[in-house]
């Protein structure tokens, strides 16, 4: 699914932050793995590829506040990406970034009991 914003003069893209890969912490990551919850988050994500953060929500049963909560612990540590498209924001696992920064961690994390 691809979308592009539309920038006008009256209005600008909406800029969702994310960590550069450099600056990963390991110690960080791992407090945001830290609740059961956001280690399925993180695994239904990864099942999925990419997942509508409300169907997300869904799945899990988690209030919309709860979940964004959660989401963003997972985003802020560099485990995640958000992006949007439309009205809607659009969570995938940052593989390949945490990969390159901590080879096997990925594994790890979605190993079944981990």
């Amino acid at each position: 699914m691809s979308v592009k914003a539309s920038v006008t003069k009256s209005s600008r893209p909406e800029r969702i932050r994310h960590p550069e890969v450099d600056s990963f912490d390991l110690a960080t990551i791992m407090r945001a793995l830290g609740d059961p919850v956001r280690i399925e988050m993180v695994r239904e994500v990864d099942a999925e590829g990419e997942m509508i953060c409300t169907d997300l929500y869904d799945r899990l049963g988690l209030p919309r506040s709860t979940a964004s909560y959660h989401l963003r612990q997972l985003r802020e540590a560099g485990v995640t990406r958000s992006r949007a498209a439309g009205t809607n924001r659009i969570v995938s696992l940052r593989r390949e970034d945490l990969e390159s920064r901590f080879p096997g961690l990925v594994d790890v994390i979605l190993r079944d009991g981990a």
